[in-house]
């Protein structure tokens, strides 16, 4: 028990803020870039406002590819595109490259869940009163379904903690980096279960936040 405080200033505390950065990075950008894919395929989507087929199969398509590998597959897989954007494949600026691809792709599937589970006739009413498709998608599609979307943001920070410990098993620094290399690699079981206890504890604050926003919002 001695060992607490010293290895959290040392190596744990270090190591958790190295998380939370990734981890924040990452929802807010792929967050960011999910929604605005999540619009586009609301309004090109055979139930969508401006069908556009072409241009709503290929964001699909893509969007289903980046989804339906592995993320530790994905990483590996996007080492050129992430060395030539960031110009290293380890650290946290290209842990947070890579996790924002996987996070846009994540988060934009999940917003269109929630944007389709709109009732379609307070769609149409909008629309009756001649109302803009912008202004159907924003006034309408994204206020009806608010609560619904501050659920899959905490369920996708949540996700990406556990993501930032993956990618950290080649290179991606956090929590996991310590885990690995200071906990397993080196058969310290304190410093092991020591990291273990913090993400929990993260994953927990994480949700009790989220559901907090959530009951307000509802």
């Amino acid at each position: 028990m001695d060992q607490i405080i010293p290895l959290w200033s040392k190596l744990i505390g270090p190591a958790t803020l190295e998380t939370i950065t990734i981890v924040s990075f990452t929802a807010l950008i792929g967050c960011t870039i999910g929604f605005l894919l999540a619009m586009l395929l609301i309004l090109w989507g055979p139930n969508g406002l401006t069908y556009n087929k072409k241009l709503y199969n290929l964001f699909n398509t893509i969007l289903n590819l980046i989804r339906s590998m592995p993320l530790l597959i994905l990483i590996i897989a996007l080492i050129p595109v992430t060395r030539a954007v960031i110009g290293s494949i380890i650290g946290m600026k290209a842990t947070i490259f890579t996790l924002s691809i996987a996070c846009s792709a994540f988060t934009a599937k999940m917003f269109e869940g929630n944007f389709l589970s709109v009732n379609k006739q307070v769609i149409e009413a909008a629309r009756s009163y001649g109302a803009t498709d912008l202004q159907i998608f924003f006034k309408v599609i994204v206020r009806q379904c608010l609560p619904q979307l501050i659920h899959s943001v905490t369920l996708t920070v949540i996700t990406y903690i556990a993501g930032s410990t993956i990618a950290s098993s080649i290179g991606g620094g956090g929590l996991g980096a310590v885990a690995i290399t200071y906990g397993y690699q080196s058969f310290n079981q304190f410093i092991l279960y020591y990291a273990v206890v913090v993400l929990i504890i993260l994953v927990n604050i994480v949700q009790f936040i989220g559901d907090l926003i959530y009951k307000k919002v509802k």
